[in-house]
């Protein structure tokens, strides 16, 4: 399985953007910038700040295990792994896209190295989910360019959505976690 971080720029669903934190160190510790209004590629007029929020997940779990999490019409979502680590997997159903139907799988999280911390920001009608795949659990932080909307939490089924891993397996976690010995 092949996943990719903030130094693959090849095979990326079209309008998705992996985006590099800065990283402060010093005796004392580590403070991470997340978001900032002068990263014009992920933050601007269109992608402006509405509302923060985070979640802690548990070891091997999934939000969401058997469907897509998809925002239809205005929000994009910005995800950055505070905690633990994640693989987070985008498919592409948009008709008017040049990657419809591809897959991406983005391993993010503490694990990686110090140069290998993004953000990821997914833009909208892109299918995504994460499954934590750390022994312990896991914190994302998600920048959403819009306030919280009914109307913008969509949910797709696997099955219905037929998106594929390289080798033609249908998507399901089941295959990541094994990966993962979870």
């Amino acid at each position: 399985m092949r996943y990719l971080g903030l130094k693959d720029k090849e095979g990326l669903i079209e309008e998705v953007i992996v985006y590099p934190l800065e990283i402060h160190k010093d005796e004392r510790g580590f403070l991470i910038e997340s978001l900032k209004n002068s990263w014009s590629e992920v933050f601007g007029e269109e992608k402006g700040f509405t509302q923060n929020y985070f979640s802690g997940t548990k070891s091997g779990v999934a939000r969401d295990e058997d469907k897509w999490h998809v925002h239809p019409t205005k929000q994009e979502d910005r995800f950055v792994c505070v905690s633990g680590d994640i693989v987070v997997a985008l498919f592409d159903p948009r008709e008017e896209s040049s990657t419809r139907g591809q897959l991406n799988l983005f391993m993010m999280g503490e694990s990686n190295s110090d140069d290998n911390q993004f953000l990821l920001l997914i833009p909208k009608k892109v299918m995504h989910g994460f499954l934590v795949v750390s022994a312990k659990p896991a914190i994302l932080t998600n920048f959403p360019t819009t306030l919280y909307d009914p109307a913008e939490e969509g949910r797709v089924e696997f099955k219905k959505a037929k998106a594929k891993f390289e080798d033609g397996q249908e998507f399901n976690w089941d295959i990541i976690r094994k990966e993962f010995g979870l």
